[in-house]
């Protein structure tokens, strides 16, 4: 059997009865008139025993003040081990704390925030790994593949009477299918343009965000691009604490979410020479009425000598 197992549970009489010695090393440890009534005792130990005393400072309620006292073996002293202050059972505690990265919600940043990403942010990858793999409607592609081993294990008897008519080759609208284009109308270019403003006054460069920013969206790893022409100018947001997240943004718009925002500053210039020694300038040795005039540099070397 251990050595703690065979301690006794039953509180020292000598340490026990110390309550007057717990009691003023309490109040020498906490300020005046804070301590409280005796709340009763526990023993640790072999003749080592835990005093508690009320708390009364406002805003520890519930907490208690622990005094342990403990004794030698066959002393009959009874000495002071340490004073703390703990909570009990229905102490009023602060919430258990929590990292920013997890109390962080979309909507909470605002203008002038930095958000940085931590490099193993699953979010982002490189942007050149050199193992870019097929599209998935590549011929090489596994999902390809199967698909076409799935279709040749088919067999259909006759045409079905439910298949659309696909366009004869060749035609216009045969082209357009092939390439996703087959739209009875697309935007105009006064659509475009509409689209564009509303856009860039929503979230452009002369927002509040924006302006703020440390970056602009161009250099942003959360920037989805889009197609067309408004490609160009326009991506849409991939960051969900940012708050343009999937929503349509400009090139030029930027937020303290941006991928790049907690790339280290760079190191302030150093502050022009005092004295630059890589220069001579010349110095006078007669006034300037003189006929004659001859200047040393500052070095020691003779300048210019004339005469009369």
């Amino acid at each position: 059997m251990s050595a703690a197992t065979t301690r006794s549970r039953t509180p020292d009489r000598l340490c026990a009865e110390a309550v007057d010695l717990a009691r003023g090393a309490a109040e020498e440890a906490a300020a005046p008139g804070v301590v409280g009534e005796h709340a009763g005792l526990l023993s640790e130990g072999d003749r080592v025993v835990t005093h508690y005393f009320e708390c009364k400072e406002l805003g520890y309620r519930g907490w208690r003040w622990a005094v342990t006292v403990a004794r030698a073996s066959r002393a009959k002293v009874v000495t002071l081990d340490e004073v703390v202050l703990l909570p009990g059972p229905d102490a009023l505690l602060a919430p258990e704390w929590v990292p920013w990265s997890e109390r962080l919600r979309p909507g909470d940043m605002g203008p002038g925030d930095l958000l940085p990403t931590d490099a193993e942010d699953l979010r982002l990858e490189p942007g050149f790994s050199g193992e870019d793999e097929p599209l998935p409607d590549s011929a090489v592609s596994h999902e390809m593949a199967e698909l076409v081993e799935a279709e040749d294990a088919e067999v259909t008897a006759g045409v079905p009477a439910n298949l659309v008519v696909a366009p004869s080759r060749g035609s216009i609208a045969s082209v357009a299918e092939e390439l996703g284009m087959r739209r009875a109308r697309v935007l105009s270019r006064y659509g475009l343009h509409v689209a564009a403003d509303r856009w860039e006054e929503a979230y452009g460069a002369k927002t509040p965000m924006a302006q703020a920013a440390p970056a602009s969206c161009v250099t942003c790893g959360f920037l989805a691009p889009i197609g067309g022409s408004l490609g160009q100018a326009f991506g849409v947001c991939a960051n969900e604490f940012s708050p343009a997240d999937g929503r349509v943004v400009s090139l030029t718009y930027g937020c303290g979410g941006h991928s790049e925002a907690a790339v280290m500053p760079k190191p302030p210039r150093p502050a022009p020479p005092v004295i630059d020694e890589t220069r001579v300038d010349p110095f006078p040795l007669r006034p300037a009425a003189d006929s004659g005039s001859v200047s040393v540099g500052v070095d020691g070397d003779l300048g210019e000598l004339g005469h009369s």
